[in-house]
Order: structure tokens, then C-alpha cells, then sequence
């Protein structure tokens, strides 16, 4: 356990450092001081070692967002929410910001994205749907909306377009209307 945690860690810095098409078994296992097989007994390929180091992070990121939404009752402003908090973890966080770059193995650029997110955005929607059961029959629409929404944010940020607080008024104006019409 102790060398898959420190290969993860490793894996980690180093896609912060060479991006994803920089990171091989090789030097994941050199960084982490571990041989090449213990690197593929444990994850097997490439692809797994780079999934796994990434939903690591991520797994850390949901928690920081959760936190962030459970003082927040109003279904739009929670929705508001979940895409400004997102973007700020990604800003806030160098190997998620290199999850933006196109590169050619970034996952974030592959077909089966928004497949994978769907289970992720509907676990941060969940406790929406406990608090506010009226929307419990539009929350397929609101997830496809945090997404597509949400990762037109993260991808097109421009600090110098919307803050934080500009951003959340932004949403809110555009969201608010459409969260209202799912209410009724």
C-alpha cells in the first residue's frame, strides 16, 4: 500500500511538471523509487497509473466541494455554486489546470467524458435532490447543464472576464429563470 500511495504521489508531481503525454512507467517508477514492475504490478499500464493519480486528486477536490455547498440551500444557488467553486479548485490546483491544456492523452479530451462525469456530477447534485425533492424529475437536465456549463467555465476561464463573485451573479441570472421553470 505504502508504494502504490507513493507511485500515486509521484505520478502526480510529475504530470504537474511534463503534462500527461510526459509521464511514462518509467519515470513514474524512477520518481517514486520503485522498480518498472512493481509499477505495472500494481496498476497494470499507463493509462490506469494516470487514471488513478487523477481521480486521487479529484476524490480531494469533490471533498473541498462538498464542504463548499452544504451551507448553500436555494437549488440555483447551488448550481451557481458547484460551477464557481469547480472552476476555483481548478484554478487553485496545478495538476487539475493541466487537465484544461489539449494534449493528445489528456483525458478530459477523449469521447467518453461526459459519460464518466455524469455519476460525479449527479453525487455532488445528490444532496440538491434530498434537500429540494421537487426536482428530483429534472435532475438528467440539471446534470447535463453543470456540465456542459461547468466545463465551458473551466475551460474558457479568463480571470480577467468574471471573478468568483461576478461569475456567481452571471449564473444566477442566466440559471435562476431555468431553475424556477424545473421547480414547477
Amino acid at each position: 500500500m505504502r508504494s502504490r500511495n507513493k507511485i500515486l504521489r509521484s505520478t502526480v508531481e510529475l504530470i504537474g511538471k511534463v503534462g500527461f503525454e510526459g509521464v511514462t512507467i518509467a519515470g513514474a517508477a524512477h520518481a517514486a523509487g520503485v522498480s518498472r514492475q512493481t509499477v505495472y504490478s500494481i496498476f497494470g499500464s499507463r493509462e490506469e497509473l494516470v487514471s488513478q493519480a487523477i481521480a486521487g486528486v479529484a476524490v480531494e477536490a469533490l471533498a473541498g466541494i462538498h464542504t463548499r455547498l452544504e451551507r448553500v440551500a436555494a437549488p440555483c444557488d447551488y448550481v451557481v455554486e458547484l460551477i464557481v467553486a469547480s472552476r476555483r479548485v481548478v484554478r487553485d490546483d496545478p495538476v487539475l489546470a493541466m487537465l484544461l491544456r489539449s494534449e493528445h492523452e489528456n483525458p478530459v479530451f477523449d469521447s467518453g467524458m461526459i459519460a464518466r462525469a455524469k455519476p460525479i456530477a449527479r453525487s455532488l447534485l445528490a444532496p440538491l435532490s434530498t434537500r429540494h425533492p421537487e426536482i428530483e424529475p429534472h435532475v438528467e437536465d440539471i446534470i447535463e447543464i453543470v456540465l456542459f456549463l461547468g466545463l465551458s467555465v473551466v475551460l474558457f476561464d479568463d480571470e480577467t472576464v468574471h471573478s468568483d463573485d461576478e461569475l456567481r451573479r452571471f449564473l444566477t441570472r442566466w440559471l435562476g429563470p431555468a431553475m424556477s421553470a424545473a421547480e414547477v
